[in-house]
């Protein structure tokens, strides 16, 4: 459904970002902001845990968020976490709690992805060029880069410096000397050593900084006369050398330096070392400075998704032409599993039959969908336990569009397409939407077995009687089968049976009406 307003959030290791903007002619105008100095990634240990003092700050930060998204659809909304929610190992319980604190789901997406919605983002606020540009957004906990060309990124990386990081490891306090402005710029430098060829290759014509530390550093510049829209390598040089006489970042206002933020102080050596590093390798002089970043592409991505232009199809899509995938299967399995989804959730008029919210409806229908696109792609690397082999390229592929739960969800409903659904989390059995579409999955690629066209017709999946209301929570199934075709197919019959029972051992009852009807 699409909306006239949306929201993003971006869960930054340094700050977190609302923006809320309205849809006119499928363009995007801001209507309001907040911003929150969470300082996330400053917050995780050395044992990669998120401590309690910055949960505790986040949470308040998005209490706040929560009361300015009240009453906003959950389809409008998108959230996702960058960096520090990346490797924190207690990411998944701060998640749990911040989803209950906001009321709305939470994507940790991955570097690349995020380089990728960066670009939508800044593509969308400049002018056309007939060239390449280089997008560069140094983050509190990553810093990703960006090769691409009018709205298409071309070449996307992320590297795990960060000015939140940085300033903690070298600049302990904002103190800075030449030695430990040296080691975070050579530090930052090995980094850049895996992207500094394929990046020159491609080539660009200009180059954008965005987010928070490009936009200080290009602040601190034009106001102190050293540019006129933006940052340079003198600019960079003459700011360092300030630095390094003041010894002590908190005294840059002592010095007369105009621009300088009171909030961005503590991060800015460490984001100064790594523009600095990147100036230098990449052989920069000068970078312009974008209004647009993170949470603006996550707008635009949230508008294409409501109108029908959805990444994620367009990347199910790439995935199939690169592994060579059966179309004629994948769409007789994709038949079959949607016939069967459709029979356990809408009632004969098509409307949805359970107490099921018909967002969520929609989303778990959209993943069975692709996984059925894309349930076969593992054959390209060998035919025995081709399933793992999909599960495993789905759950480690870059995969544009989908979050990092959105992609394990996928990759776990493939592999649960054969095979023993013991292979499966014991959470995951226990979703019972996630088993209803595990079901439909396993029923459609078995009775498609043998590659030939057949009938939808000839079966019909329901819930038990004995199930409760809710789809949720339905604790069984019943297939029926055409009982003279199923006397006529022996092999399919015995496969059923299998399959009841390995529902069975899952504590999940299957039952099969036919000719040769089972229940177990």
């Amino acid at each position: 459904m699409a909306h006239n307003t949306l929201a993003a959030i971006d869960l930054g290791s340094n700050s977190f970002h609302l923006q809320i903007a309205r849809v006119v002619d499928d363009q995007i105008y801001a209507l309001d902001n907040l911003k929150e100095t969470v300082r996330l990634g400053a917050g995780v240990t050395a044992d990669k845990q998120i401590d309690d003092k910055t949960a505790e700050r986040a949470l308040t930060a998005l209490r706040l968020f929560a009361e300015r998204l009240r009453g906003m659809p959950k389809d409008a909304v998108r959230v996702v976490g960058t960096n520090a929610l990346r490797i924190a190992k207690n990411a998944n319980n701060f998640v749990r709690e911040a989803e209950a604190t906001l009321g709305y789901p939470i994507e940790i997406i991955a570097g690349r992805e995020e380089a990728r919605l960066i670009y939508v983002g800044v593509a969308h606020s400049l002018p056309p060029d007939s060239q390449n540009r280089l997008v560069i957004d140094i983050g509190g906990g990553s810093t990703e880069f960006i090769v691409g060309h009018r709205l298409k990124p071309k070449l996307l990386e992320s590297l795990y410096i960060g000015c939140v990081t940085f300033s903690e490891r070298y600049f302990p306090g904002g103190k800075i000397d030449k030695k430990s402005f040296k080691d975070a710029q050579y530090a930052a430098a090995r980094e850049l050593e895996s992207i500094i060829v394929p990046f020159k290759k491609e080539g660009w014509r200009n180059a954008y900084g965005s987010s928070g530390t490009a936009k200080a550093l290009g602040a601190i510049m034009v106001e102190n006369g050293l540019s006129k829209h933006g940052i340079t390598r003198d600019g960079l040089a003459w700011l360092k050398d300030k630095a390094l006489r003041a010894g002590d970042f908190k005294s840059l206002d002592g010095l007369g330096i105009k621009g300088v933020k009171g909030d961005r102080l503590p991060v800015l050596p460490g984001g100064l070392a790594i523009m600095s590093a990147i100036f230098e390798e990449l052989d920069l002089r000068e970078m312009s400075v974008a209004d647009t970043a993170l949470r603006d592409g996550v707008l635009y991505d949230l508008l294409g998704r409501s109108t029908h232009a959805d990444i994620r199809d367009i990347t199910v899509t790439q995935l199939g032409k690169r592994y060579h995938i059966d179309y004629t299967q994948a769409r007789r399995v994709e038949n079959l599993a949607m016939r069967f989804f459709d029979a356990l959730h809408l009632d004969s008029a098509g409307v949805v039959a359970n107490e099921i919210d018909a967002e969520i409806l929609f989303q778990s229908r959209q993943t069975l969908g692709w996984a059925c696109s894309l349930h076969e792609i593992g054959i390209s690397i060998a035919q025995a336990a081709f399933h793992k082999h999909s599960a495993y390229i789905i759950g480690n592929a870059d995969m544009p569009g989908f979050s990092k739960r959105e992609q394990a969800t996928l990759a776990a409903l493939i592999l649960s397409q054969r095979g023993k659904l013991g292979k499966l989390s014991v959470d995951l059995l226990a979703d019972r939407e996630f088993t209803a579409r595990a079901l439909c999955l396993r029923l459609a690629v078995l009775l498609s077995r043998s590659r030939r066209n057949i009938d939808p017709g000839l079966f019909t999946l329901s819930r038990l009687p004995h199930a409760p209301a809710s789809a949720l929570e339905a604790e069984g199934f019943a297939l029926d089968v055409e009982p003279i075709w199923l006397a006529s197919h022996d092999l399919t019959d015995y496969e059923l049976k299998q399959e009841a029972a390995e529902w069975a051992n899952a504590g999940i009852s299957v039952m099969i009406t036919g000719m040769h009807a089972t229940e177990v």
